[in-house]
């Protein structure tokens, strides 16, 4: 069964790079009339591509823009990605892969920069899934362009803006684009006063009054926030597990209240226990940033990393890096790319701290589930003699955690932290540790072939 979903999959694959063919062969057609129509022609040069845009929409069954708009990116792709199409048609990835690299590549002009970008972020798109490798696509990316990421920052940084899209039902949409720290920042936040508002509901249930008709009474003030790893978006259970407690709202609603409670009053009034300090002003975001040691000092300018969503610019880095309570040191091997070594300042787990920076996610293939809520399992069980050491050590989510002790699923791990896993049906499954991972794809794209 298995075998016969990965032939269709490779059909269905060859099938997509087969479209994509063809629908570059329609632009480059219309492409050939519009330059038979004279440059003063203004208006009836757009014809021939609003019309091969037409014409193919009504086979499709789909509007004549979305075609005009997949027929510019087809021949993007096919022109300036040949081999990533090329994988896509063997089946080697899926078009999903095809989006993450045309999406992070496009801006990279300088033919020689782009072939070296395409290598590398293939050999990271056959191995990982396309959740896993946007983020290391986008490093990659980073790495091989030719204009700083500090000056493509500065320029994006003027576009930010906020506004609102009205919906249905009397509902609308408020969203704002901002610096990427900022953005992750504040949404880890939102959810950290979520959870302390409904951790308060619940420490507070079983001493709620009751009214004459034995109806659990209202308190009025319910907000407070928290925010979830940032590439961890929430489908979270609602906030009344326990019977006694009255607000039903989800985390998810919870952190909308707070973002509306701290806009318009200046803060968010959550029922927090004894505390006596205020909620608002003992939570802090939680965000962790790599960045090199040279760019740390203002000697270097390669690009930190926002981990969960990928590059931000040296000066945000270093701004952030000078607030931080907490510092931890990534030493990284030269020649494999995996983490070595890890220390800090503040006394903690070293061994823990060590995971933690090697591993960033579930180590389960294709699980981004973020360390924060990982277990620090024993590859090979302590109560076999598995020992506690960093070679037999790996994060995993408590869904993979009892996947591995209670299937027929098994796992080694391998040096620099490579995990082998086996499937029921005896495929092998190999998770690299992503900077490893990155450090082979950029390896591998010194000497990419010829196109």
């Amino acid at each position: 069964m298995l075998r016969d979903l990965e032939l269709i999959r490779a059909r269905i694959a060859a099938l997509q790079a087969e479209e994509l063919g063809l629908l570059a062969r329609a632009d480059a057609i219309a492409a050939e009339q519009t330059a038979r129509v004279p440059s003063s022609a203004g208006r009836e040069r757009e014809m021939p591509l609003r019309e091969m845009a037409a014409d193919v929409a009504t086979v499709l069954r789909r509007s004549d823009r979305v075609i005009q708009d997949r027929l510019h990116d087809a021949t993007v792709l096919v022109t300036g990605f040949a081999a990533t199409v090329a994988a896509l048609r063997v089946g080697a990835i899926d078009t999903a892969h095809v989006r993450i690299i045309q999406d992070a590549g496009v801006r990279i002009t300088d033919p020689d920069a782009r072939a070296r970008f395409e290598q590398a972020a293939l050999v990271v798109c056959e191995r990982e899934t396309p959740g896993r490798a946007k983020p290391i696509i986008a490093m990659i990316a980073q790495n091989l362009h030719p204009v700083p990421l500090a000056e493509r920052h500065a320029e994006a940084v003027a576009g930010r803006r906020v506004w609102v899209r009205d919906l249905e039902d009397g509902m609308a949409e408020l969203a704002a684009v901002l610096p990427a720290a900022l953005a992750y920042a504040i949404h880890d936040r939102l959810t950290q006063h979520a959870r302390e508002v409904i951790a308060a509901q619940r420490a507070a249930a079983p001493e709620k009054p009751t009214d004459s008709d034995g109806a659990t009474a209202e308190t009025g003030d319910d907000t407070g926030s928290a925010s979830t790893a940032p590439a961890h978006p929430a489908v979270e259970r609602p906030a009344d597990d326990d019977p006694g407690v009255t607000d039903t709202r989800t985390t998810d609603q919870v952190r909308a209240d707070v973002l509306t409670d701290l806009l318009l009053t200046g803060h968010a009034s959550t029922p927090v226990s004894s505390s006596s300090i205020p909620a608002g002003q003992a939570i802090t975001a939680h965000v962790q940033i790599v960045i090199p040691a040279a760019t740390l000092t203002g000697e270097g300018t390669a690009p930190a990393e926002l981990i969960g969503y990928g590059p931000i610019d040296p000066d945000t880095a270093r701004r952030l890096a000078a607030t931080t309570d907490l510092w931890e040191r990534v030493f990284t091997s030269p020649t494999t790319g995996a983490v070595q070594h890890v220390d800090t300042y503040r006394p903690n787990r070293a061994q823990r701290r060590h995971l933690d920076a090697r591993d960033e996610h579930c180590r389960f293939p294709g699980c981004r589930r973020p360390v924060y809520y990982c277990d620090h399992d024993h590859t090979l069980d302590h109560a076999r003699g598995g020992p506690t050491a960093l070679c037999n050590l790996a994060n995993l989510c408590i869904r993979h955690h009892t996947l591995k002790h209670a299937s027929a699923w098994t796992v080694i791990q391998k040096p620099h932290g490579i995990l082998e896993w086996t499937s029921p049906t005896g495929r092998t499954h190999l998770d690299i540790p992503r900077r490893v991972l990155e450090f082979t794809a950029l390896a591998a794209a010194e000497d990419p072939p010829p196109f």
